[in-house]
């Protein structure tokens, strides 16, 4: 293969390449969103300097049913948000992300700087629960529970509860041995459609795993919950903060 055609390449293998170029546009997007209090001092033991935490010590536990995204297939995905403010803008630092899709991992995590590590995490319906899960390898680390479409949610408390910003922490590590990459980067979902969208009683359970360790910030207290359904288009990442050129 000639060097200009290599050039022109996003990922490897080159006869076959790891995922597909985007964008990347999500239908029938299910989520399940509980916000819960936690230990302030372990949100700041966490959350990466220039972000700043919000006045509350909350969390986002979000569960993320994916059934048809183009170019990455049908996969879930779970994971931890934490309410953070960077420059004048509100948005949420990405702490941990689980899912079961190796196109969507490989992608989060060399295109953008998604947390993301392999999981297996579902969405179901359970009578008249809806039930979020997640297994990392054989062990059981977290259970959401919450009522059953219980009570409509307004549809742009959802839009904007799916629509912050979202800040990331890329590190990638040279061949000396030292980072070659060191940043902060924000991306923000774009194209929101709300389908539907509800609100109602909710319990989270965390379980201690060493290395799925979102226990880490346990829950205090459950503050609120969503169910909402989207359509929706990753949005472009872009860098904020370059902690090598600041050096």
């Amino acid at each position: 293969m000639l060097q200009s055609e290599i050039s022109k390449q996003i990922t490897t293998p080159l006869t076959a390449p790891a995922f597909p170029k985007g964008p990347y546009k999500f239908h029938n997007r299910e989520y399940l969103n509980i916000i819960y209090r936690t230990d302030l001092e372990a949100l700041r033991e966490i959350v990466p300097e220039p972000l700043e935490l919000d006045d509350e010590a909350l969390v986002r536990f979000e569960m993320m049913a994916m059934p048809d995204v183009t170019g990455l297939g049908s996969y879930t995905e779970c994971g931890q948000a934490i309410p953070v403010h960077f420059n004048g803008v509100h948005g949420d630092y990405l702490h941990m992300m689980y899912l079961d899709n190796h196109p969507a991992i490989a992608v989060g995590r060399e295109v953008s700087a998604y947390p993301k590590k392999l999981g297996t995490p579902k969405l179901f319906v359970d009578s008249d629960t809806l039930v979020g899960t997640l297994d990392y390898g054989a062990l059981r680390v977290a259970i959401a529970t919450m009522g059953y479409k219980h009570q409509i949610l307004d549809v742009k408390e959802a839009y904007d509860q799916i629509s912050r910003p979202n800040f990331m922490l890329k590190i990638i590590q040279g061949y000396d041995g030292k980072p070659r990459i060191c940043e902060i980067i924000c991306a923000q979902n774009a194209d929101i459609i709300i389908h539907g969208s509800w609100t109602g009683p909710a319990r989270l359970q965390l379980f201690s795993h060493a290395l799925a360790p979102l226990s880490d910030l346990p829950v205090l207290e459950v503050v609120s919950a969503s169910h909402i359904l989207t359509d929706l288009t990753l949005g472009q990442p872009h860098v904020v903060h370059d902690y090598l050129a600041n050096d």
